[in-house]
C-alpha cells in the first residue's frame, strides 16, 4: 500500500512492529511438538495453556500484503524452462501478516500487542516503494546492469528501478546465496516487488531474449499468472483462466487428483520459460508450468515426508497440504532460513488444534490488504475463523518452500516476529505469548516506537 512506510514486519502473535503487512496466528494452549519429536514438556504446556488464554483476550488489528521462488529441469510441449524466478519477483503480495503497529496516541501498542501471531508481509514497504518510482507492484521493468557492477551496486539500480524495495535484505540474500561474484552484468526484464530469492538467482542465470519468454514470479496466484502471461505472451488472461482447470489436466498429471475446487492453484511452477514457435497457447503455457512442477518435485518424496510429518506432529498431511503449508511460507517468510522455523510454526499450531490467524491467507480473498472488517467475513480462507489449512494453496511457492514444508526445523515456536525496516532489520522466533510481546516491546524499544 502506497501509503504505509516501506518496512516488513511479521509476528505469530502480539503487536507487529512496523507498518508493513503482518499476520496473527493463535497460540497454542497445549505444547507443540516439534519436527522429529521436539521434547514437550509438561510445564511448557500448562504456560502456553497461559498464553493461549492471555491471547484470547487480545482484540485483533493488522495490515497485511504479500510475495515469489525456481527451479531446474526442462519442460516440454515447445517450452524449456531457462532460469529460476526469483523470490523477489514474486508478483504477488504476501499479505498474511496481520497487524501493523503503527504508534497511535501512546495506544497503538498496546492495540499491536492485541495480535496473537503476526507475519508481515514484505510487500506492503515494496507497493509504496514502487509506488514512489512510478512502477506498479507486477509490472515488468527493463533493468541494465553494468558490467563490473558489484552487489552493492546493482542493489542501487533495483531500488531505483522500484524492483526492489530493501536494499539490505537484497544484499542479505546474495550473500545467502554466495552469488556477488555470479551476478552477470546485462538487460534483465524484473518484476517489481518481486521474489528476492529469485531475483538474485536470475542475476546468476544471465539475462535472454524477452520474444517468447514468459517469467512467473513465486508467490503468485492463478490469476496473477494469468495476467503475466497475458502482458508477456499476448494470450489473454480469460482464456488462460478458463483453461486453467485441474479437471482438463488430471488424466495427464495424477498428482492433480487431490486438487479441491477444480484449482490449478500450487501448481503452476514458478520459473523462466522460454517458448518457440509461434503456436503457443494457455494449454501449452498450463503445460509447460505443470511438466516443471513434476520435475521439480519429484525427487522430494514428498509422500513419505507428508507420512513422516503426520506422525511428528499428529495431524494428517497430506501431499497437497504440504502444498498449502508452502504457499503459506512463500508469504510469510522473508529470508531462505526464515522458511524452515515459519514452517515449524505453523505445524505446532496445527498440532496443538489452534488457528493459524494468518493474513495472508485472507488477501488470497481480497487480492489485496486485509482490513479488521476482513477478518469477520466467514471464508474458508480466513484463518482467524477457521482452524485448519485452507481449501487450496494461496499461490505458486517456490521449491525452498516446499522444501521447507517438508522439513520444518524441529522447534517448540508458536510465534514469530519479523521485520525489515530501512537498517533496522530483526527476525524473532518464541516459544511463548510473553516471549513474544517481549520480543515485540524491544522492537519498538530499538525504533524508537
Amino acid at each position: 500500500m502506497a501509503d504505509k512506510p516501506t518496512r516488513r514486519a511479521a509476528h505469530f502473535a502480539g503487536v507487529a512492529p512496523t507498518p508493513r503487512r503482518e499476520h496473527a496466528t493463535a497460540k497454542a494452549s497445549k505444547p507443540a511438538g516439534g519436527a522429529k519429536g521436539a521434547p514437550a514438556r509438561k510445564a511448557a504446556g500448562n504456560r502456553k495453556a497461559a498464553d493461549a488464554r492471555k491471547e484470547r483476550r487480545q482484540p485483533v488489528s493488522r495490515t497485511g500484503a504479500q510475495k515469489p521462488h525456481a527451479a531446474r529441469g526442462v519442460s516440454s510441449h515447445s517450452a524449456r524452462t531457462t532460469s529460476r524466478t526469483n523470490r523477489g519477483q514474486r508478483g504477488q503480495q504476501r499479505r498474511c501478516g496481520r497487524r501493523s503497529w503503527l504508534p497511535l496516541a501512546g495506544i497503538a501498542l498496546v492495540l499491536l500487542a492485541l495480535s496473537l501471531v503476526v507475519f508481515v508481509l514484505p510487500r506492503l514497504g515494496r507497493e509504496q516503494d514502487s509506488a514512489s518510482s512510478g512502477v506498479s507492484q507486477g509490472d515488468y521493468v527493463s533493468v541494465t546492469i553494468p558490467e563490473g557492477s558489484g552487489a552493492n551496486a546493482i542493489a542501487k539500480i533495483l531500488l531505483e528501478a522500484g524492483v526492489i524495495d530493501d536494499k539490505k535484505v537484497f544484499l542479505e540474500e546474495v550473500d545467502s546465496q554466495r552469488a556477488e561474484s555470479n551476478m552477470k552484468p546485462g538487460t534483465y526484464k524484473l518484476m517489481a516487488g518481486g521474489n528476492i530469492s529469485g531475483i538474485v538467482r536470475q542475476l546468476c542465470e544471465g539475462p535472454n531474449s524477452d520474444e517468447g519468454r514468459l517469467t512467473v514470479a513465486e508467490g503468485l496466484t492463478v490469476a496473477k499468472t494469468a495476467e503475466a502471461v497475458q502482458k508477456q505472451l499476448g494470450i489473454s488472461s480469460d482464456e488462460f483462466l478458463a483453461q486453467a482447470k485441474a479437471s482438463n489436466y488430471v488424466d495427464d498429471y495424477p498428482f492433480l487428483s487431490e486438487a479441491q475446487d477444480d484449482s490449478l492453484e500450487g501448481f503452476l511452477y514458478p520459473k523462466t520459460y522460454d517458448f518457440s514457435g509461434k503456436d503457443v497457447s494457455a494449454d501449452s503455457v498450463i503445460r509447460a508450468m505443470l511438466d516443471q512442477y513434476k520435475a521439480e518435485v519429484h525427487s522430494l518424496n514428498m509422500s513419505d515426508a507428508a507420512a513422516s510429518l503426520s506422525s511428528s506432529y499428529g495431524v494428517t498431511v497430506s501431499d497437497y497440504d504440504v502444498l498449502k503449508v508452502a504457499s503459506i511460507i512463500e508469504r510469510e517468510a522473508v529470508t531462505s532460513d526464515d522458511r524452515p522455523l515459519v514452517s515449524s510454526v505453523i505445524y505446532n499450531r496445527l498440532k496443538a488444534d489452534m488457528s493459524l490467524q494468518s493474513d495472508a491467507t485472507m488477501g488470497y480473498v481480497t487480492g489485496g490488504d486485509v482490513t479488521a472488517d476482513d477478518l469477520k467475513v466467514d471464508s474458508p480462507y480466513n484463518t482467524y475463523l477457521h482452524k485448519g489449512l485452507t481449501p487450496t494453496p494461496i499461490c505458486s511457492p517456490s521449491l525452498d518452500s516446499i522444501q521447507a514444508a517438508l522439513a520444518p526445523s524441529p522447534t517448540n515456536y508458536y510465534y514469530f516476529l519479523i521485520i525489515e525496516n530501512g537498517s533496522y532489520s530483526n527476525h524473532t522466533f518464541s516459544e511463548t505469548y510473553d516471549q513474544h510481546q517481549e520480543a515485540i516491546a524491544k522492537a519498538q524499544a530499538d525504533q524508537g516506537v
